[in-house]
């Protein structure tokens, strides 16, 4: 099996460069699943119901995942109950739109998605590790592999969740940060892990935003509108390679220059 996961898509200009480069990368590595975090795809914050159209029909894309942003726009809240292809962070109460994993099928493959949001300088409901280990529970022999999108702050945190489901899942990714990280390997376990994949947008910004709105917040500590930059658009993602057991046998960075 072979998982192509790409990381947060920011605004417009990291809509375009997904749009531009993901059939280049399906030609080049032939994917059986993709797997995209829509976190900022609407202008930098959260996602709108036309997003997730565009991502799930026009890109084929086989599942969305979610993270801090989920709820920054209202319209999308029915559909986060009704499409059972995009996730928001499990560890979020219980009551809230939309569901914290699911489990997606191609050519006789099932894959099980699960989103959850770290608790350090982020805010959830309930710990992830508690959580992750509720939800394999509760998967167990409905999936064959297991992608666990990890949106969180801390570089810490992010890690002691690769070691905490090392061998039960098949990746463990981490969301949130934009920078992508340079520890990607396959944990002792099997699981294939990296820190941060990184953002799907303008690399000429500072994490998205216009490089200029960010050095005036930092320069004068005053507030300022944050705008979605527009400079260098790349594309960051993680290939993921399993064997039928569910376990990673390896696992490749994504950074690809979105054309023009």
């Amino acid at each position: 099996m072979k998982l192509l996961f790409v990381g947060d898509v920011v605004g417009s200009p990291g809509r375009r460069a997904l749009r531009e480069l993901l059939p280049l990368l399906r030609d080049q590595h032939q994917p059986d699943f993709v797997v995209v975090n829509g976190e900022n795809a609407a202008g930098g914050l959260g996602i709108t119901p036309k997003i997730v159209r565009e991502l799930l029909d026009d890109l084929a894309v086989d599942a969305i995942t979610l993270g801090n942003h989920a709820y920054h726009h209202r319209e999308v809240y029915e559909l986060l109950d009704t499409e059972d292809r995009i996730v928001r962070p499990a560890n979020y109460p219980k009551g809230n739109p939309g569901r914290g994993f699911t489990v997606v099928e191609r050519e006789g493959q099932r894959l099980c998605v699960v989103n959850l949001s770290g608790i350090v300088f982020v805010q959830a409901a309930r710990t992830p590790f508690a959580e992750v280990d509720a939800i394999l529970a509760e998967v167990r022999g409905r999936a064959d592999h297991v992608l666990l999108d990890f949106h969180a702050e801390a570089t810490s945190e992010k890690i002691a969740m690769g070691w905490h489901v090392d061998g039960r899942v098949t990746a463990c990714l981490g969301t949130h940060t934009h920078v992508p990280t340079a520890d990607a390997r396959v944990l002792p376990g099997g699981t294939a892990y990296v820190t941060d994949v990184g953002m799907t947008g303008a690399r000429g910004g500072v994490i998205g935003v216009r490089r200029d709105q960010a050095l005036e917040r930092f320069r004068t500590m005053m507030p300022v509108k944050f705008d979605t930059a527009e400079d260098d658009p790349w594309l960051n993602g993680i290939l993921v390679e399993a064997d039928a057991g569910g376990h990673a046998t390896g696992v490749e960075q994504i950074l690809v220059e979105a054309p023009g």
